[in-house]
């Protein structure tokens, strides 16, 4: 039996998110039916978090067991030839044995991507935001995200995850080359479903003046998700990495 360690890039515009849906396209599916073909076996696919439907990936991390050994060049190469062209097997490598994709990892870092301005060439992974928000009372808002918190406010309410305290060390706005362009960074140790494009809707919220920046920190400790703002859309969202 040999593990292997995966880095996968998609464009989760036309996949129903990274988990196996009955009657869906999505990117564990797709990996799977190809490890089939290879391996003439099912395979079980592992990724380090399950991206919801439109969401990209430029660092997704899985792993699986393999009967047998095959070439990690060869692999690759292989995949990349079976899986639709919107994913993009970036490499492949033999992993300890025993290493796991999402209990192992220590950080994920995702950025969201908006334009104030009127654009059409990254229509699929920018929100256009009107009128132009304050970025600077974003990021005074931001701040109180940083820290170990609990984010039930920003959590799905049909989430199964029991535990909703994560560690984040980085949530910022940016400015772009592009004039217009702004950039949302977040890290943190773990994230759940649904928490980042809704910390992005509720900040550009306060953006808008319908929040004050101080009021994140009530939000937080309301740990009700009615507390928070809309979600932003998904196609605006990138996982970026994960760090191991």
């Amino acid at each position: 039996m040999v593990t292997y360690r995966l880095l996968i890039e998609y464009d989760g515009a036309s996949f129903a998110g990274w988990q196996i849906q009955e009657n869906q396209m999505t990117i564990q599916g797709a990996l799977e039916k190809a490890l089939y073909v290879l391996f003439r076996q099912d395979i079980r696919l592992v990724g380090s978090g399950r991206t919801d439907a439109g969401v990209h990936a430029r660092g997704q991390m899985a792993h699986f067991v393999a009967p047998r050994f095959i070439e990690p060049y060869r692999l690759r190469k292989s995949l990349n030839g079976l899986v639709p062209a919107t994913i993009a097997i970036r490499s492949v490598e033999e992993a300890p044995t025993g290493f796991h994709a999402r209990f192992d990892a220590t950080e994920r870092g995702y950025r969201y991507r908006i334009s104030t301005e009127p654009f059409t060439l990254e229509r699929g992974f920018r929100w256009l935001v009107r009128p132009v928000p304050n970025i600077d009372q974003m990021n005074q808002a931001a701040h109180f995200l940083v820290g170990e918190h609990h984010f039930g406010s920003f959590c799905i309410t049909q989430s199964e995850t029991q535990n909703r305290i994560c560690l984040v060390s980085r949530a910022e706005w940016t400015s772009e080359a592009t004039e217009g362009f702004y950039c949302f960074e977040i890290a943190a140790n773990r994230f759940l479903h649904g928490m980042v494009r809704t910390i992005v809707g509720t900040l550009v919220e306060v953006g808008h003046g319908k929040r004050s920046p101080e009021s994140l920190k009530t939000i937080l400790a309301a740990q009700d998700r009615r507390r928070a703002g809309y979600a932003a859309p998904a196609h605006g969202l990138v996982l970026e990495y994960v760090r191991y």
